[in-house]
Parts: structure tokens; sequence; C-alpha cells
């Protein structure tokens, strides 16, 4: 299994330069949580959001236009010579959700060092309901180790095929001040709790514009 990035983003970029039609399409409305939530994501950052389908990482990158996007994704998803070569084309970074290994914790830390953006599905499955499932905690130890803040985000969910994309933007989380100089397992587990909570506020965001 070849699961490393190219060393490019030329195919990244051409169906992004390609996909202007979807833009359209979609229409993405975008509500932020503050004024903070409105500025631009400079640097190495997480962006997490709920995970309702196969869709999301799609509706992710409308939301969120102007950077590229490294997404966390399963293993199972770089089986076969196609899909390997799909996924690192789109700099996807592989993890193996039930031993999930140093090196992938050395791969994300390394492209958030460099200064670029993580997203992930941090409830690890996809969940039909509206509401969020419990957060796992390996994102929290992600932006500690790299420094980096965490970004919530929340997909509305579409009433029909054709309805317009909505999504939530949270401000950037500190994890390190969160943390408080306490890096043990109890904190990071606050701290994904914390996350959690900050993604129903957006919830009640959306709800509040009727979305």
């Amino acid at each position: 299994m070849n699961d490393r990035a190219p060393d490019n983003y030329l195919v990244y970029d051409f169906v992004r330069a390609t996909a202007l039609p979807g833009l359209l399409w979609f229409r993405p409305r975008r509500l932020y949580a503050d004024q903070e939530a409105r500025k631009r994501i400079r640097g190495g950052a997480i962006v997490i959001a709920n995970h309702m389908g196969h869709f999301d990482p799609v509706y992710l990158m409308m939301a969120i236009w102007y950077r590229r996007h490294h997404f966390v994704c399963t293993k199972e998803f770089f089986e076969g010579r196609f899909s390997s070569w799909l996924f690192s084309r789109f700099h996807c970074i592989p993890i193996d959700r039930d031993n999930f290994s140093m090196e992938s914790l050395r791969r994300i830390t390394d492209e958030l060092r460099a200064g670029r953006l993580v997203s992930l599905f941090p409830e690890g499955r996809i969940t039909a309901s509206s509401d969020v499932a419990p957060f796992k905690s390996g994102m929290v130890l992600m932006a500690m180790k790299s420094e980096t803040p965490i970004v919530p985000v929340y997909i509305c969910p579409r009433k029909h095929w054709y309805s317009r994309l909505t999504v939530c933007i949270g401000r950037p989380l500190d994890v390190i001040a969160e943390m408080g100089g306490r890096p043990s397992l109890a904190k990071m587990n606050e701290v994904a709790a914390l996350l959690e909570e900050k993604e129903r506020e957006l919830i009640a965001l959306a709800e509040q514009a009727g979305r």
C-alpha cells in the first residue's frame, strides 16, 4: 500500500479548480459563532466537524475553501491500487482506528507544524442524527503535540439534495491554554468534552438561524 503523500498538489488543485459548478450549486452559507470565528484560519490548525455522510469532506472543503485540507481517514480507504493512488494525491492521512500508531501521530503533527490544515471527524464514524456522538480525544493529543488550535465546524443537515449547504464555524480553541500545563489523559478527555460542547453550541446557532 502506497499511502505516502506525493510531493505536490497538482491533482488536488486541479480538482478544486474544476469544482466551481459545485460551489454555485450548493451556494454555501456560513454562520459564525462570533467575530473571532470570522477570521481566516492561518497556519497549522485542526478542523473538526460532525459526520453525517460520505460527502462531508466535500462540504468541509466548501466551508473553508481558501485552504487545502489534509483529511484523516481510516486505512480501509487506501485498500486497492486506485484508491491508494487517489487518496494519496488528495493528501489524506490513513490511520488504524483500532490501533492508532505513533507513526500516524508523527505524520499528522508534521503536517500541522508545517503550517498545514488537518481535517477530521472526531466522532470516528458516520452518525445519522443531527446531534453529535462523543468525541474521541486523539485530536487533543495532535493539537497539543503540534501546538496548534482546533476549529469546530458544524455541517447542517440538508433536507433535500438540492437544498443549500449551510455550515456553522466556531472560534479556534487554544488547546495548550485549555490543558493548563497538565497533559494528562483526564485533561485531554475534558478538552474533548469541551469541544463537543462547542459543537452543540454551533447546532444551537444553526437552529436559531432556522436551519
